[in-house]
């Protein structure tokens, strides 16, 4: 077959296709084309990026790229294609990362990447576009920090936990997620479901007590990591712990480091640098590629740092990010290009997309919501030390208000956004008051008494 037809009855198999194929599949549906032939048109095509290529040796399958998928003309020429615009230099990248692994140069963990940023000096992302996505993304209104983020607390918890999740493979659909937080966890849970309730703990923590932590800290860090991974590695001493064993990485020329005493010392300077950094979304992307780069878990790494990247969001009340419609070849690609170059290029490029898109679907929520109601934010630490004091000792509302001496203009209003609380209080969002799902569903059983 020549190879123009070839190339478009790949294509053309591709299509009929809702997800990915192997190469052996792929072959039969073409009539036996010779495996060698097959391969090295699939890797051309790759390269142009016309499609894209997922996993590695005989696991490896390949589907579509977005801007490849079959649409009628008078579509094409209308209709924008999804996902980032990439500039120049991310177009140059990314034709490096499609060439075959033989051609890349192996690299593994440089220090100086970290070691020669100075914060508020150096930048990664454009300096333009970091204050122009701070002025769009944040709060208006002095608030207390986590404002933003407890405001659409709800609809975070299913954005991040999904998006995030499907990021590492996860089966279960946006519905099935939301029906899943209103169950809640069981006896029975296959990691797809751990991976999902475990970020939405994860979030929970980030949101109603990282706050109290000192900033952005290891103790944070690890402390995600433990929410996030609990029930997902084999070894539980690996939680929260820089990692003590071999890692390598697939369909990748980098290695990560394997010198523990590095991968202690580097999280520490990329927390404190962190911490320096007076940019809310340039401190969030140092954090977000750092993490990822340094890899110091056993697993888990890529998720942590999504998660941690909201940190100085959250306490600079500006908009959550929630990685909402990245796709898994984008992000991929995004990480290969730090591992293997220390080049940033993509990751701007998609950080700096996904955000825009954050931004505007929490501004909407927050208009939807109307002005915040300032008992609530003024009280939150307090409300939540009320709701615990309800469920684990049986006092009444007006016997908690009394004891949290509340001042008396505000105690009435107090008592009903605590009964508010209480009686949205359930087994699944249980977590973010430090409440135990056995002592809620007790309470619960008697009554909810108030």
């Amino acid at each position: 077959m020549a190879k123009r037809r070839l190339d478009q009855a790949i294509l053309d198999a591709l299509t009929g296709h809702e997800g990915p194929v192997g190469a052996l599949a792929l072959g039969a549906e073409l009539g036996g084309e010779p495996r060698s032939t097959l391969v090295r048109h699939l890797a051309a095509l790759v390269r142009t990026g016309a499609i894209v290529r997922e996993g590695s040796g005989p696991s490896t399958v390949y589907q579509l790229a977005r801007s490849a998928s079959r649409q009628p003309q008078t579509a094409v020429a209308t209709t924008p294609a999804a996902g980032p615009a990439l500039r120049e230099a991310s177009r140059a990248l990314r034709a490096y990362l499609h060439a075959p692994l033989g051609t890349r140069t192996p690299s593994t963990y440089q220090r100086a990447f970290v070691d020669q940023y100075r914060p508020n000096i150096s930048e990664l992302l454009p300096a333009p576009v970091a204050r122009e996505l701070v002025e769009r993304g944040r709060m208006p209104g002095q608030q207390p920090a986590g404002t933003y983020a407890r405001r659409v607390l709800e609809p975070l918890l299913i954005d991040l936990s999904w998006y995030s999740s499907r990021l590492e493979g996860n089966r279960k659909s946006l519905l099935d997620t939301k029906d899943l937080f209103q169950r809640g966890r069981s006896a029975d849970d296959d990691s797809d479901t751990t991976m999902l309730l475990n970020h939405k703990d994860a979030i929970e923590f980030l949101v109603d007590e990282a706050p109290q932590y000192g900033g952005i800290t290891t103790d944070v860090i690890r402390t995600v990591h433990s929410f996030l991974m609990d029930g997902l590695l084999h070894n539980p001493a690996a939680l929260g712990g820089t990692r003590r064993i071999l890692v390598t990485s697939t369909d990748t020329v980098y290695q990560p480091t394997q010198i523990p005493a590095l991968l202690d010392e580097m999280l520490e300077v990329i927390a404190a640098k962190a911490r320096e950094i007076r940019n809310p979304l340039e401190c969030a992307f140092f954090l977000w590629v750092n993490l990822a780069y340094l890899q110091p878990f056993e697993d888990g790494n890529k998720r942590t740092s999504r998660l941690c990247a909201n940190l100085p969001l959250l306490f600079n009340n500006c908009a959550p990010l929630s990685f909402l419609d990245v796709e898994q070849a984008d992000y991929a690609l995004a990480m290969l290009g730090i591992y293997e170059r220390q080049d940033v290029s993509l990751a701007v490029d998609l950080f700096e997309w996904t955000y825009r898109r954050s931004i505007e679907k929490y501004r909407v929520l927050l208009e939807a919501m109307g002005p915040a109601d300032p008992i609530r934010a003024r009280y939150r630490g307090l409300l939540g030390d009320a709701v615990r004091r309800v469920v684990t000792t049986r006092a009444t509302v007006a016997a908690v208000v009394d004891a949290l001496k509340v001042p008396a203009e505000d105690r009435n209003q107090f008592a009903a956004i605590l009964r508010q609380e209480l009686a949205g209080l359930a087994p699944y969002n249980c977590a973010r008051y430090r409440l135990t799902q056995q002592d809620t569903e007790a309470w619960i059983f008697e009554g909810r008494p108030t």
